[in-house]
């Protein structure tokens, strides 16, 4: 059920990365990544009610056997003493009331299988529509080149706005202190995006 309703963390990335599909991108490139996606919505939404349905297949199943079961406990001959050897005599307590089914425990096996069997479906079927939707855009392998192409690009501008965000950390933080310390803490995370971003770039090629 999560799956089904997951969605971008982040508005400025979903608008750079639309960004890149229009600019980096053939229409036949875009076509191919919204088949892609809308078959794993698909399959997200179609294994999301498929788990709420055998949900609550299973939660009546077994509120029909519960309620079978008190029937038959309720039927059959019940002790309602015991007599102990030295004619002591103890009552024994009707556990009838305790094994009635209840509205409220109706209730939570319902919400229990519903919730439990969506999340199962659900994410069953963003595994099977990752799978389909990776088939799609593997089927053309110059598409498949320049997708992945666009999504280094896309990487490589990512790297940059964090690094515009550390320039800006470093500026607001005041104090000489303050400043050495974020100076190293700049100059560590400035070489590990630059290896990061060094690497994106060289396996970049022209695509033909």
């Amino acid at each position: 059920m999560f799956a089904l309703f997951r969605g971008h963390p982040n508005k400025d990335l979903a608008d750079l990365a639309e960004h890149h599909l229009q600019h980096d991108l053939q229409p036949e490139d875009r076509e191919r990544l919204r088949k892609a996606a809308s078959k794993v919505s698909t399959h997200t939404t179609i294994g999301t009610f498929l788990g709420l349905g055998l949900g609550i297949a299973l939660a009546w199943r077994i509120r029909q056997n519960r309620q079978q079961l008190f029937n038959a406990f309720k039927m059959m001959a019940k002790p309602v003493e015991v007599v102990f050897a030295n004619g002591r005599r103890e009552p024994v307590p009707d556990l009838e009331p305790l094994l009635r089914p209840t509205r409220w425990g109706d209730i939570a096996t319902y919400t229990v299988f519903g919730i439990g069997c969506s999340m199962l479906g659900g994410e069953t079927g963003l595994l099977t529509g990752s799978a389909a939707a990776t088939r799609t855009i593997t089927r053309d392998p110059e598409s498949r080149k320049r997708i992945e192409d666009t999504f280094r690009l896309f990487q490589i501008d990512v790297l940059k706005r964090q690094l515009e965000m550390l320039e800006r950390e470093v500026k607001e933080r005041g104090g000489a202190a303050g400043r050495k310390e974020t100076d190293s803490e700049f100059a560590s995370s400035w070489e590990k995006l630059k290896d990061q971003a060094g690497g994106m770039v060289s396996t970049l090629k022209p695509s033909e």
